[in-house]
């Protein structure tokens, strides 16, 4: 089943979340102050697209990759020699807010981001330009192991605690979860998720 309660969130949690510390960290990205352009159009090519690195929490890079107005981003260290990981968006029109909010694991002197949360605004596809938004809750890829992908989606729009709920989604979700195999957990409120695009199958 596509959908995952998260309810059962909670009672899920790893033994390392429930002995160490979670806390957020929050990074502002702008592409026009504090990331680099690595790909984009040639003189020639009429396509609309390019692709950023942006500084993240303490050197974990973030890549955004933009086009036909809309985004992917992958957060943290992608695979070894893959500048383009799959793309996991929204079918509709989309941008993403300047603040990213890193959750922090701490165990000792050691501090590592886990999970992201990023609000998203996507077209709500009535014509009226209206947005829904939505925070997407990424795994974040390590230098080892260098896997990421989403692992959650709160839809805010019309749901209560948006952000509370993102972060137990993270907290609980980011240990285990298996990239191109674990299904995203979704909670929608009074919104339905608008349609994505990427590993998870569409919306």
């Amino acid at each position: 089943m596509r959908l995952a309660i998260v309810g059962v969130l909670v009672a899920a949690l790893g033994s390392m979340a429930q002995a160490s510390e979670i806390e957020s960290a929050y990074t502002e990205i702008n592409t026009q102050e504090n990331c680099a352009a690595f790909a984009a159009p040639a003189a020639d090519d009429p396509g609309e697209w390019m692709n950023f690195v942006c500084e993240g929490w303490r050197g974990y890079p973030v890549l955004i990759y933009y086009g036909d107005a809309r985004e992917s981003i992958f957060y943290g260290f992608p695979p070894d020699g893959d500048l383009a990981p799959e793309w996991e968006s929204f079918a509709g029109f989309n941008s993403t807010g300047s603040t990213i909010e890193w959750r922090i694991m701490s165990d000792g002197d050691r501090k590592w981001p886990l999970a992201t949360i990023h609000r998203w605004f996507i077209d709500d596809g009535e014509g009226v330009g209206d947005k829904i938004e939505v925070l997407a809750i990424e795994k974040v890829g390590q230098v080892f192991g260098r896997e990421g992908c989403v692992i959650g989606y709160v839809v805010a729009t019309g749901n209560e605690n948006a952000n509370e709920k993102a972060r137990r989604i993270a907290d609980g979700q980011a240990f285990d979860f298996a990239c191109g195999a674990d299904q995203p957990v979704i909670d929608a409120g009074d919104v339905p998720l608008p349609m994505t695009t990427g590993s998870d199958g569409g919306g």
